[in-house]
C-alpha cells in the first residue's frame, strides 16, 4: 500500500521485454509469450490504485519491430485485438482509461478502429491512466511532432520565434500526460530502444533481470520502494 508521505512514481512507463524468450524457454512459441504478456499487463494495470501510480504507459510494439517475422507479427496484432475485446469491460468498470500512442497509418483498419471505441469507452475515467504504445517509435514521434508543429508555423497560427521545448511537448502524442518518474526494462536488457525518448529527460531507470511474463505485482511493489529511496535532483546540485 502507498504511503502518502512516500515520494513513489505518479507515472511509471514499462518496456515489457522478454516474453518470446519466456516462451522459448519452455518450448512454446513465441506468441504464447506475448499472450502470457498481456495477463501481466492486466495484473499490474491492477495493482496501480493500491501502489498509487496514476499514470502506466507499455510499450507494446515499436516502430521497429515490423522486422520481425510475418507471423509474429500478424500473431501480434490478432493477440491487440483480442486483448481489447478481452479487457474492454473490465478497464471500463474499473476506472481505467486507456489512450494509445503511436503512428496509426501503418496498422490494420479494424484494429485502429476498436482501439478508437476503446478510448471513447473508457474516456471519462481516472482511477488509472493506461498509455499502450502500438507502432510507437521515439524519434518517429519527435518527427510527427515537428511536421505538426511546421504546418502551423507555416499557416500563420504559430509564430516561430515563441517555439520553446514546451511547444514542441504539446505537438507530442503523449501531450496529456505527465512525464515518467521512473521506467521499468525487464528481460536483462539494459537500453531504451527508442522509448519515450523526450519524455525521460529525467526519468528514473530501473532494469531488471526477470522475464515480462514473470513480472509480478510483487516486483512491481519492490521496484517502486526502491525508488522512493532514490534523490531525484532534475540537474541541480544538492548537498
Amino acid at each position: 500500500m502507498k504511503d502518502n508521505t512516500t515520494p513513489y512514481p505518479l507515472h511509471v512507463a514499462v518496456i515489457m521485454d522478454g516474453n518470446g524468450r519466456w516462451a522459448q524457454a519452455r518450448g512454446k512459441p513465441r506468441l504464447f509469450g506475448h499472450q502470457e504478456g498481456g495477463k501481466r499487463v492486466r495484473d499490474i494495470v491492477q495493482a496501480c490504485p493500491q501502489l498509487g501510480v496514476k499514470y502506466l504507459t507499455v510499450f507494446a510494439f515499436s516502430t521497429e519491430n515490423w522486422k520481425r517475422t510475418q507471423t509474429e507479427v500478424s500473431g501480434l496484432m490478432t493477440l491487440f485485438k483480442r486483448y481489447i475485446i478481452r479487457e474492454s469491460k473490465s478497464l471500463r468498470d474499473n476506472g481505467v482509461c486507456v489512450r494509445f500512442i503511436g503512428d496509426r497509418i501503418r496498422l490494420e483498419k479494424k484494429l485502429v478502429e476498436m482501439m478508437d471505441r476503446l478510448e471513447k469507452l473508457t474516456a471519462d475515467n481516472d482511477m488509472v491512466h493506461l498509455t499502450i504504445a502500438i507502432n510507437y517509435g521515439g524519434r518517429d514521434e519527435v518527427a510527427r511532432a515537428t511536421k505538426r508543429l511546421s504546418r502551423d508555423i507555416k499557416s500563420g497560427k504559430l509564430d516561430p520565434e515563441q517555439v520553446d521545448a514546451e511547444t514542441l511537448a504539446s505537438y507530442l502524442d503523449t501531450y496529456v500526460l505527465p512525464d515518467p518518474d521512473l521506467v521499468i526494462r525487464t528481460s536483462g536488457e539494459a537500453r531504451i530502444s527508442n522509448f519515450l525518448l523526450w519524455q525521460s529527460a529525467y526519468s528514473e531507470y530501473e532494469f531488471i533481470d526477470t522475464l515480462w511474463p514473470d513480472f509480478t505485482p510483487e516486483i512491481f511493489a519492490g521496484i517502486l520502494e526502491n525508488f522512493a529511496k532514490r534523490e531525484r535532483r532534475f540537474g541541480a546540485v544538492t548537498g
